[in-house]
Parts: C-alpha cells; sequence; structure tokens
C-alpha cells in the first residue's frame, strides 16, 4: 500500500518511480561486479573499500525491495550472481584499476544520488537517496584515501592564484579557431575528468572484449575500446598544447584472461548506461565551455557515442537483455481491449 502522510495516501511519483528503478538494476549490478572483485582482491587496504561497497550494494537491495513491496510495485529482474557472472575466473583487472573504477562509481554516486534527493517528494524515498548519498560520499573518500598513499590519485592541474579580478573585453574570448585564448579553469577541469572517464572505460572494455562469449558483443566492445582511445587522443592533444599534462591510462591494467567471467547482458549494461553517463558530461562540458573549437568538439564527441549507444541498445533488444522501464499507461492500446 502507498504512504500514509497526515491522514493522506501519497502516490510514488514518476520521478521517484524513475529513480528507484534505475537504482535498483544498478545495486543488482554492482553485487555481480563487486562480488568477484571482492574474491580476487589481493591487496587489504583494496579488499576493505570492495566490501564496504559490496555491503551498501545489498543494504540498497533490501531497502529497495521493501519500498517497492509496500506499493505492490514488481520488483525488477535485474541481474543474479548464479547467472550474470563467474566469480571463479582468473583475475581480469588488476586491483589498482578497480581501486581506481571504484572512486569513479562513487563519483557517479554522488549525481545519481543527489539527483534521487533532488526529485523525492515522499518522506521515505527522500530519506532513502538522502542516506545513500551520504553512504556514496563516505565510500568515495574512503577508495581516494587508500588511492593517495599508493600515489595512484591523479589530481587535475594546478593553476597559479590570480592577483585580481578582471572582466572579459574582447569577443576572442569566445573564439578558439584562430585567435585562442588559454584555457579556463572549468574548461580543464571538464577535459581533464572526460579523459579520466574515456582512459578507465577504454581499460574496461579492453577487459569485456577479451571475455564477451558473442561475436556480435566483442565487436561492439573493440569499436567501444577504439572511440575511447580516439576521445582520449582529443581532450589529451588539447591540454598538452596548453602545456598542461594528462591523466594515465589505464590499459596495461588488464590481464590476459579470455575465460567467461561476466554475462554478455551484464557488460552491455554497463557499456551502454556509462554511454548514456558520457552524453551528459559532454553535454555539461559544452555549457562550461565557451571556446568555440572545444564546444565543436564535444558536439562532435557526442554524435560518436549516440550512434555507439544506438546500435548497443539494438543488441540488448535483439538478444532480450533490455528490462523495460516503467512507463506510462497506453490509453489507445487500453481502449482497443475492450
Amino acid at each position: 500500500m502507498s504512504l500514509e502522510q497526515d491522514g493522506k495516501v501519497i502516490k510514488l511519483t514518476a520521478a521517484e518511480i524513475s529513480q528507484l528503478w534505475s537504482a535498483y538494476m544498478n545495486d543488482s549490478a554492482s553485487i555481480c561486479q563487486l562480488t568477484y572483485f571482492l574474491e580476487k582482491a589481493e591487496d587489504q587496504e583494496i579488499r576493505t573499500v570492495i566490501e564496504q561497497a559490496l555491503r551498501l550494494a545489498q543494504s540498497h537491495i533490501d531497502k529497495l525491495t521493501e519500498i517497492m513491496n509496500k506499493e505492490n510495485f514488481p520488483i525488477p529482474y535485474g541481474f543474479k550472481l548464479e547467472e550474470d557472472v563467474d566469480v571463479t575466473a582468473p583475475r581480469l583487472f588488476s586491483d589498482c584499476y578497480v581501486l581506481t573504477y571504484l572512486s569513479q562509481m562513487g563519483k557517479i554516486g554522488l549525481s545519481a544520488y543527489s539527483l534521487g534527493v533532488s526529485l523525492a517528494d515522499r518522506s521515505d524515498v527522500y530519506s532513502y537517496f538522502a542516506e545513500c548519498l551520504k553512504e556514496s560520499t563516505d565510500l568515495h573518500r574512503q577508495a581516494n584515501e587508500v588511492l593517495l598513499p599508493k600515489g595512484l590519485y591523479i589530481r587535475s592541474p594546478y593553476l597559479e592564484i590570480p592577483e585580481n579580478i578582471d572582466f572579459v573585453k574582447k569577443q576572442s574570448f569566445l573564439s578558439g579557431y584562430f585567435d585562442k585564448r588559454t584555457l579556463t579553469a572549468l574548461e580543464i577541469t571538464n577535459l581533464f575528468a572526460n579523459f579520466e572517464r574515456n582512459a578507465l572505460g577504454n581499460a574496461t572494455l579492453i577487459g569485456y572484449s577479451q571475455v564477451a562469449k558473442s561475436d556480435e558483443v566483442r565487436k561492439y566492445f573493440k569499436r567501444g575500446k577504439e572511440i575511447a582511445k580516439k576521445h582520449c587522443h582529443i581532450f589529451g592533444t588539447i591540454l598538452r598544447n596548453e602545456d598542461l599534462p594528462a591523466p594515465t591510462t589505464w590499459d596495461t591494467e588488464v590481464s590476459d584472461s579470455t575465460a567467461y567471467t561476466f554475462s554478455d547482458k551484464l557488460m552491455m549494461f554497463y557499456t551502454t548506461a556509462l554511454i548514456s553517463l558520457s552524453i551528459g558530461y559532454y553535454g555539461a562540458s559544452v555549457a562550461g565551455s565557451p571556446r568555440r573549437d572545444i564546444g565543436t568538439k564535444y558536439a562532435d564527441l557526442t554524435r560518436d557515442i549516440l550512434l555507439y549507444a544506438e546500435d548497443g541498445v539494438n543488441i540488448m533488444i535483439k538478444n532480450g537483455w533490455l528490462e523495460e522501464p516503467p512507463r506510462a499507461l497506453d490509453r489507445d492500446e487500453l481502449a482497443k481491449k475492450k
């Protein structure tokens, strides 16, 4: 039954349902991945971070299930340990990769749970996402505290502190094809972060392509790897042309294993989900990049990943892997049933 508050029945809104459903799918996938990572982890400090992340994902599934059951809302099928991962498979990724991956997932969690809080109207849903936001903040800090002493934490470039404030005086501030100004702090931040995400994505897709069972899926991951490398090259070139450092890559942190590790369904879910996030990040980067040449680059790269995303969704539909999210009633279809 729906939550009662001040004597009134409070139903879940479309916004709340979308966030709860997405959270369940993401956490059920995380449990599969984290269980495997924990099984392979050798570094004790990194094991501790993985264990905490796994505990959180499992507790989230319990809480989400409770909320959904109260609403008689069908529990998503999601992902299962017995179907989507072989924890006895050889190591695919190094501990260093896993720790960096968890740090990036922590950042994504901060964005996702912030959105969940902002869209929540009901008190129980608000409390759930607010708690998740705090947990994600703590996990992100914990991962970074392990990354730092291991020399794995990559800071964005340093800038000199300006001596005074100033105002833009020429339209050339917006140019970038002939008379290029230096990059703003926000432009640097976005270029650096997008390089980082693509570098990690490239390593992830290298691993996925090695263990994929389907030829079609393997080719899809190889194509994604080339796209990620191309984007890293473009972002790195812009940074280096400004005498700024680019982040490191993670290709060498992937083993030579070709044994079945994750189901093609799980790997396709993660790949398409991360592409969707990239589209959002690129959109925000365009808004934060007044220099026209950079904005144009992001627009071109966004077209790359939009086409790639569409092809990925088609593969998932073809194989029956795309679980349909909650949607509005089709009134015309209902009328036909009479």
